[in-house]
């Protein structure tokens, strides 16, 4: 056999598919391509607590497993998993009984994050910038900037218009920048 993990070259829409008629490694090609991502995902929606994190992304692959049968297969396979993983963070929220997410701890942008002084101080100011935001306007902002999605990705990811979404990003933008005005022309 010319390719011995031919799964590999299979869509994430085709493994979802082979997924639901029971085959493992289908799922397990789909933890390896979203498990970092999904981690990293919890990793800055939940206050950056490194252990929740594990546990939101074990939960989320194991509701992956639980409820293929809701995947509709005319959707992409990463919007509808973002939006599994965002109505779970709300229901953390709601279960906390709270707003906010904590301020972001020094690793938020992870290990490659510069040391300098001027850079540290503009993250802490936009960690606390950020979690003065309510939770809708957080979840644009990480899915946007530090996931690097489409309006149109987020619109479905939070089952909104598109309009919506880039509404919400410009009265975010502005609360920012209103916020971290004191930077501006300085980084």
């Amino acid at each position: 056999m010319p390719n011995d993990k031919p799964y590999q070259t299979l869509s994430d829409e085709q493994l979802m598919r082979q997924m639901a008629t029971g085959c493992e490694w289908s799922f397990a090609e789909l933890y390896d391509r979203y498990s970092e991502r999904m981690h990293r995902y919890f990793y800055r929606m939940l206050g950056q607590d490194a252990h929740r994190a594990d546990d939101f992304t074990q939960e989320l692959f194991m509701k992956l497993v639980e409820k293929t049968a809701y995947f509709d297969p005319e959707r992409r396979f990463s919007t509808w998993l973002y939006a599994v993983a965002g109505n779970m963070v709300k229901n953390e929220y709601r279960r906390l009984s709270r707003q906010q997410v904590p301020p972001a701890g020094d690793d938020f942008y992870g290990e490659n994050f510069t040391e300098d002084f001027d850079n540290q101080v503009f993250a802490e100011h936009l960690h606390q910038a950020l979690g003065e935001l309510d939770e809708s306007q957080r979840q644009c902002f990480v899915l946007r900037y530090q996931e690097e999605l489409s309006m149109k990705e987020i619109a479905e990811i939070m089952d909104c218009p598109e309009g919506t979404v880039k509404s919400r990003m410009f009265y975010t933008l502005k609360k920012l920048g209103s916020k971290l005005r004191a930077f501006a022309g300085v980084l």
